[in-house]
C-alpha cells in the first residue's frame, strides 16, 4: 500500500490506495460513506438480491488500515449507515467488530444525509462538523470559498480510457484548498468527477488522485472522461 502524499491549505496529507485519508501530522484517518447495511436496506426494501456482505467487507478494510495506521482518532465524514434502521439490522459479528474499532481509536462520526441518527453510546462522538487546525471535517461541500474543506458524500469516481478500455475508478478530488474523499463503503456506487454538481465546487483546475490496486496516481481533470463503460 503506497501513499500519495499531497498538500491541501498548506497540510501534508496522504490519499491511500484503500480510499482513506491520512494526515500524519494528527495522527487522523478519515473515511467517507461507509454505507453499512446497504444491502440489507436493499434486500428488505427495494427486494433487489445483492449479497449482504457489505457490512463485513467494509469494516474489514477499516480495520486493516486501523491496525496498520494505529491512529489517534478516526473520522467517518457521513452517511456511515445506510438509513436510520442500520443499526438495528447489523449482524453481532458486525457489531462486535464496530465496538473493538472504536476502543482502539478516539471516533467522531459526521452526520450526514443517510444518518440522521447518532450510533449507539460508547461507539464515539457526533457531530455535524469538526475543525482541527486549517482543516474542517463535515459530510458535503459548501458552495463558495472553502479553504481546508475536507467532505465526502459525491462517492467521485474517475472515468478513463486505458489502452482503448473505458473504466472508472474512484478517486479524491482536490485543487489544494478543498478536498473530496471516495467512497469508502464496499456498495457506495460513485458520481462522474466531472458531474456539473461537483465540478462547480472547483471553479478552477483540480486534479483527481485516482485509486489504483496498490498505489494512486494524480490526473488532471482534463485527462478525464464524461462517461465510460466498467470493465472487471
Amino acid at each position: 500500500m503506497t501513499p500519495f502524499v499531497f498538500e491541501c491549505a498548506g497540510e501534508a496529507l496522504q490519499a491511500l490506495p484503500a480510499g482513506a485519508l491520512y494526515w500524519p501530522a494528527r495522527r487522523l484517518l478519515a473515511v467517507a460513506d461507509l454505507h453499512l447495511e446497504k444491502g440489507s436496506s436493499y434486500a428488505a426494501i427495494a427486494r433487489k438480491l445483492l449479497p449482504r456482505h457489505d457490512t463485513r467487507q467494509t469494516l474489514t478494510g477499516l480495520a486493516r488500515l486501523i491496525a496498520a495506521l494505529r491512529p489517534a482518532t478516526v473520522i467517518c465524514l457521513g452517511d456511515s449507515f445506510h438509513d436510520r434502521a442500520a443499526v438495528e439490522r447489523l449482524p453481532e459479528v458486525e457489531r462486535r467488530t464496530i465496538e473493538i474499532l472504536t476502543a482502539r481509536a478516539r471516533f467522531v462520526w459526521i452526520a450526514g444525509n443517510h444518518d440522521p441518527t447518532p450510533p449507539p453510546v460508547g461507539w464515539g462522538e457526533v457531530a455535524e462538523e469538526i475543525a482541527d487546525g486549517p482543516l474542517v471535517f463535515r459530510h458535503e461541500a459548501r458552495f463558495g470559498p472553502a479553504d481546508g474543506e475536507v467532505s465526502g458524500h459525491f462517492h467521485p469516481v474517475a472515468a478513463l480510457t486505458v489502452q482503448g478500455r473505458g473504466m472508472r475508478r474512484r478517486c479524491f478530488l482536490t485543487d489544494g484548498r478543498r478536498l473530496i474523499l471516495p467512497a469508502f463503503g464496499a456498495y457506495a456506487g460513485g458520481l462522474n468527477a466531472l458531474d456539473p454538481a461537483i465540478a462547480q465546487l472547483f471553479p478552477d483546475d483540480y486534479d483527481a488522485l485516482v485509486l489504483g490496486r496498490d498505489a494512486v496516481r494524480r490526473l488532471s481533470w482534463r485527462q478525464l472522461r464524461p462517461d465510460a463503460v466498467m470493465t472487471s
